[in-house]
């Protein structure tokens, strides 16, 4: 196989070792390289910067400017910049390995690592809300203010759904569906190449040429696919936080 294996068993049914599967191994690795990336780039902080210390401090402002400060204000925003930093760093470094040579699939493409991200987003919204209007928030999540009263009967069993079910469950899919479709695209497209160009050989070489094509440009596309969810995760968790601190609970 050139760049990826076309079955099922990538996604995290290998055989274990010591006691730790593959898809494990490389949730670690992609751990240890964007711990090592923070700690090398912010050792030795200088005024002017070098170049680690300009990349580290560029990501960290996106993350701080971009998202937390301009949803949430500066005072709520340094709050819970932590949280936010850690989830968007932590989901694009797993994003990535999905288009590392020899890695081939992302940390994020099984339920297991999603689903600890949403539910920790989904705590930090009930945090938030609890913590700025303790006697309050449930209440009028449930129950919205200017709604006649028989018309609760219907409002209040969606708004729970919607509100405290869909959430981390729309959090999760969302970002492991993408990163599953984005590898299964790459693993068809780089089996054909490897069948056209190993295999038929002759005139279908061609058919393999573009195959081999298109699926370059599809890793390229997974990068940018790789930073968009982690933006988005990141940025619906600090929207929903924003929604828990509104005024109106």
């Amino acid at each position: 196989m050139l760049f990826a294996d076309p079955t099922i068993e990538w996604f995290g049914s290998d055989e274990p070792i010591f006691g730790i599967n593959r898809i494990m191994l490389i949730r670690m690795l992609s751990a240890l390289v964007i711990i090592l990336i923070f700690v090398l780039g912010t050792r030795k902080m200088r005024l002017i910067p070098t170049r680690g210390q300009s990349i580290v401090e560029m990501g960290l402002g996106f993350v701080r400017d971009g998202i937390a400060y301009d949803l949430l204000g500066e005072k709520d925003g340094r709050r819970f910049l932590p949280l936010i930093t850690t989830i968007f760093f932590m989901v694009l470094s797993m994003n990535i390995t999905g288009i590392v040579p020899f890695l081939n699939i992302a940390g994020t493409g099984v339920i297991g690592v999603p689903l600890v991200l949403a539910l920790v987003a989904y705590g930090a919204f009930i945090y938030a809300g609890v913590k700025k209007h303790p006697g309050a928030f449930f209440k009028n999540a449930l129950f919205p203010p200017g709604v006649p009263w028989p018309l609760y009967i219907i409002v209040t069993p969606i708004e729970f759904v919607s509100t405290f079910v869909l959430r981390p469950i729309t959090l999760t899919l969302r970002l492991m569906m993408n990163m599953v479709v984005g590898h299964l695209l790459l693993v068809l497209f780089f089996a054909a190449t490897q069948f056209f160009f190993f295999s038929a050989g002759g005139f279908y070489t061609l058919f393999g040429v573009g195959t081999f094509a298109f699926g370059f440009a599809f890793t390229l596309f997974e990068v940018l696919v790789a930073v968009l969810q982690a933006y988005v995760f990141a940025l619906l968790t600090t929207v929903y936080i924003q929604l828990a601190l509104a005024e109106e609970h």
